[in-house]
């Protein structure tokens, strides 16, 4: 039966209801339910029994393209959708057809899977011009209403400063799949999170936050779920408002959502804050070819970027197929309440935007002055939360590296490229890998941040882990079902002397010292560390830097294989960071004198060569050179405490040997310390008999010796 034969349940009233908020809002007697759409003719709500048993009401107002109307004792847990009566005309971008069931892009909650099929699909296969009427309903999940409220009891949120936060990138499967000392029936979920043997380990790390990958509601797309596979990582959205069911113990639909808060609550309790990986440059439904599950019926081209001359085809800067259209009032709409609602509703301390890009691409050059920048800053609450940009896209001049507006931070590729190229020994990375340990100020200073503006990382969830980045030469993607081709070929990555796992025992202790070297420099960077989950306790994925599509041991953390001394090594050093602002100051070295009481004046910030000598233009650019110390004056800090007071900390040395020879190193003279304190070794043994000034103590090969100064 075509839908517009259908007639409306008499039993069931509708009222006119708000044109806002947008999406299903239950006040307690029923459920309002709002949506936009620019193009429709019609719009009708469909709910849904438990048996699948479809009622439909026609939404009976329509205010500035915003369709709405209220029905009196809709519950948490009904099931709705939306089917969209309007032109169908891809050529001029109009893709509406009522006979596919539509999830609400407001939705707060959405049960059930996709079952793939022609059904899905406004087009009949094998000819992308045709049009499709096959009724889509009992092959989609239902958007479900929920119930608002939630008691959040004392729940503040921590607001650690930038300065101050350690961040923790994890998925939430991944990091919990396997602890044993978690539940069965609750593992990989948020009530797992939220588990205290989790957060007790995030603890022990001085871990500040967590960066949680998407847990917006995502597609498996057809073509893994063929292979066996699905889309593990999650960066194929389709709800903005919805966290993912399938990370959820509840079997109440809509309970995720509670269990979701619950687990903000219990990490806020523990003074860790939530920061969300989230996805708003693209959409699940991909380019001319993908189904047709949400926005695409309801207005294709307010919601999505499409190509000039022939509106049948999206512009793709994301490399999925389609990109959203943020030059679009009401798209950025949707974007902006979504954020406000993560902030708002569910607690949420700040965001990390996944190919943010896209997002200023108001036409087509990427532009930070675009309007989606100018509502952010502008946002009494979004612009109060942690802003972290992955500051690149695929499309052209889309690496926009320290580009963004003052109130961002960034993902630093940079840092991680130059820090790799420097441990695997690389020549000529000297003098940027200096710029990046003191917060690359060529990057954050002239547009007036500061150095905690860059997010420091040495891995994330895409590529290697730390332990297969010292482990292989070569990606190794093969279970992904694409012949290897996926991934990035160019890891800046060094296997120390065999591929893979391997029994040389020089060679296991070299990985071993890599990775420790890896971790201190993370740590004690000017700016803000980011630690990929299970790095500090040496989790492989068997050489795969592709792992978006394996939902299975290759992907999840293996506790049982810890590597304890790794984790107690990574503790130590954290702890090092947090116990001296020195190293993670506030602002950037200027490498002025700073007057010191009862002894010589120091700068801010020294650069030695190994002999003891101040570096020079000619050492820097010594292109073999892969060693250098640096002093950190701790009376240098240009910094206040929160009653006004002038921070004073330690100073430290820290010298850096990649050579694969050891280096001896000359201590500085008096004036900077009375003595040295060796405190950190990345190689095997830390001895920490203190060492008198003008002393030459031994670096390791590719080692990091930290010392503190000490006065008499």
């Amino acid at each position: 039966m075509n839908p517009a034969e259908r007639t409306t349940e008499p039993e069931l009233e509708i009222w006119r209801g708000k044109a806002y908020p947008l999406g299903a809002t239950y006040d307690g007697s029923g459920t309002n339910f709002a949506l936009f759409s620019e193009v429709a003719e019609r719009v009708e709500l469909c709910l849904f029994d438990a048996d699948g048993t479809e009622k439909r009401l026609v939404l009976p107002e329509v205010d500035g393209f915003v369709w709405h109307g209220f029905v009196p004792n809709v519950e948490p847990g009904q099931h709705y959708g939306y089917r969209v009566y309007g032109p169908y005309d891809p050529a001029a971008g109009q893709r509406c057809n009522p006979n596919k069931l539509l999830i609400d892009p407001y939705a707060k909650a959405i049960d059930g899977v996709f079952d793939w099929g022609q059904p899905l699909f406004g087009y009949n296969f094998g000819d992308p011009d045709s049009r499709n009427d096959e009724d889509s309903a009992a092959h989609m999940p239902k958007s479900v209403v929920i119930n608002p409220y939630f008691d959040w009891g004392t729940d503040r949120p921590p607001r650690h400063e930038y300065a101050d936060t350690v961040i923790y990138e994890a998925h939430v499967k991944g990091l919990t799949e396997t602890h044993p000392d978690i539940p069965e029936q609750i593992r990989g979920t948020y009530s797992a999170v939220a588990h205290p043997v989790i957060i007790d380990h995030l603890k022990s790390l001085g871990v500040t936050a967590i960066e949680l990958m998407p847990v917006h509601h995502f597609v498996d797309d057809s073509t893994l779920q063929e292979k066996g596979l699905s889309n593990y990582w999650g960066y194929n959205t389709i709800g903005f408002l919805a966290p993912d069911p399938r990370y959820s113990s509840s079997a109440t639909p809509g309970g995720h959502v509670q269990e979701f808060k619950a687990m903000v609550r219990a990490l806020h309790e523990a003074d860790i804050e939530v920061i969300l990986d989230v996805v708003y440059n693209h959409t699940a439904e991909g380019n001319h070819m993908g189904p047709t599950l949400s926005m695409r019926g309801i207005d294709n081209a307010a919601y999505y970027r499409l190509v000039d001359d022939d509106k049948r085809y999206y512009m793709d800067y994301t490399g999925t197929g389609n990109s959203l259209n943020v030059g679009h009032p009401h798209s950025l709409q949707l974007i902006m309440d979504s954020l406000r609602y993560w902030v708002l509703e569910m607690h949420v301390d700040g965001f990390r935007f996944d190919l943010a890009a896209t997002l200023a691409r108001e036409f087509y050059d990427v532009d930070r002055l675009s309007s989606f920048f100018e509502l952010v800053q502008q946002d009494p609450t979004v612009s109060q939360v942690k802003l972290i940009a992955e500051p690149w896209d695929v499309g052209p001049g889309g690496y926009q590296v320290g580009n963004f507006p003052p109130l961002w931070t960034e993902w630093n590729g940079k840092y991680r490229d130059t820090v790799r190229d420097y441990w695997r020994g690389e020549p000529a990375t000297l003098d940027e890998f200096a710029s990046r340990l003191t917060g690359s100020s060529d990057l954050y200073e002239q547009t007036g941040r500061r150095p905690f503006a860059s997010i420091n990382f040495v891995t994330a969830h895409d590529g290697f882990t730390l332990r297969d980045l010292v482990s292989y030469n070569e990606k190794h993607n093969e279970a992904n079902g694409e012949d290897n081709r996926d991934g990035e070929s160019n890891n800046k990555s060094w296997n120390c002397g065999a591929e893979g796992p391997t029994t040389d025992a020089a060679v296991n202790e070299l990985r071993a010292r890599q990775q420790r070297n890896f971790l201190t420099t993370l740590l004690l960077s000017q700016g803000v560390p980011m630690i990929s989950h299970g790095d500090e306790l040496g989790r492989t994925q068997g050489g795969n830097n592709n792992v978006y599509c394996q939902d299975n041991e290759v992907s999840w953390i293996d506790w049982a294989a810890a590597d304890s001394e790794l984790i107690e090594f990574t503790r130590t050093v954290s702890a090092l960071r947090a116990a001296h602002p020195v190293f993670r100051r506030r602002r950037f070295f200027d490498g002025r004198p700073v007057r010191q009481p009862g002894a010589p004046s120091a700068p801010d910030i020294a650069w030695l060569a190994p002999d003891g000598s101040d570096m020079t233009a000619e050492d820097w650019e010594t292109g073999y050179a892969k060693s250098v110390a640096v002093y950190l004056n701790g009376h240098g800090i240009p910094d206040l405490d929160v009653r006004g007071q002038q921070v004073v900390d330690d100073s430290f040395l820290l010298c850096f040997n990649a050579h694969y020879e050891p280096i001896e190193f000359v201590l500085p003279p008096k004036d900077f310390a009375d003595q040295w304190t060796p405190v950190i070794s990345t190689a095997a043994n830390l001895d920490d008999t203190p060492l008198a000034p003008g002393a030459k103590v031994s670096v390791e090969s590719r080692a990091v010796l930290v010392l503190r100064a000490e006065k008499d």
